[in-house]
């Protein structure tokens, strides 16, 4: 069976879902989803959309309050408490990333509802900013990022690399932290996530 990737929110969504549609025998509203998970309405408005595109629930009829029903408890690839290693990172010469996802329980690490991975870094571009190779990033899943965020950066030629991010006019500077290096000027840049720690085993 194939597995269908949720974040700890939409895992949290339909176990409320289930436990709601059990006790009640009808499907709950978005609203009592929201008051139950201490959360606004528009936050689970969001996250059900997803779900209903991921196909794990549908909706009967439109504009119909408890017209949610849930398709199939997903198989989760992992734990829902679990990350997943999805490849190395280039700390140095980009490199392209494809390498067969590991588990990683770090799920107490991240904030409430983030989407995160963890990436293994090879390379020394960001040693002075204490990361080594061998380290694992934790990273939120994000498409946009502020001014000196280390961020996962994709290249136009499809290759990924672990640099500080700066927007400067039209173009975007990626910054080492290693001062044997130069930054790289790009026209573009495809964000995949910014960093939000390091892990390093010693």
């Amino acid at each position: 069976m194939s597995t269908i990737p949720l974040t700890r929110r939409q895992r949290d969504i339909l176990d409320f879902f289930e436990s709601y549609t059990r006790s009640q025998g009808i499907s709950p509203t978005l609203e009592e989803i929201a008051t139950s998970l201490g959360v606004n309405k528009v936050t689970i408005f969001g996250h059900v959309a997803e779900l209903e595109r991921k196909g794990v629930l549908t909706r009967a009829a439109k504009g119909v309050s408890r017209a949610l029903q849930l398709t199939a408890k997903p198989t989760l690839p992992v734990r829902a408490t679990e990350l997943q290693i999805l490849g190395t990172i280039a700390a140095g010469a980009p490199l392209e990333t494809l390498e067969e996802p590991e588990p990683l329980d770090l799920a107490d690490l991240t904030p409430p509802g983030a989407d995160c991975y963890a990436l293994r870094v090879r390379g020394d571009s960001m040693i002075e900013d204490g990361i080594r190779e061998g380290d694992l990033v934790l990273v939120e899943r994000r498409s946009e990022a502020h001014n000196g965020e280390i961020v996962v950066a994709v290249l136009p030629d499809e290759t990924a690399t672990l640099k500080r991010f700066y927007r400067e006019g039209n173009r975007v500077r990626l910054q080492p932290a290693n001062a044997q290096l130069q930054p790289r000027i790009v026209d573009s840049v495809d964000i995949r996530g910014v960093v939000l720690g390091v892990l390093r085993r010693y």
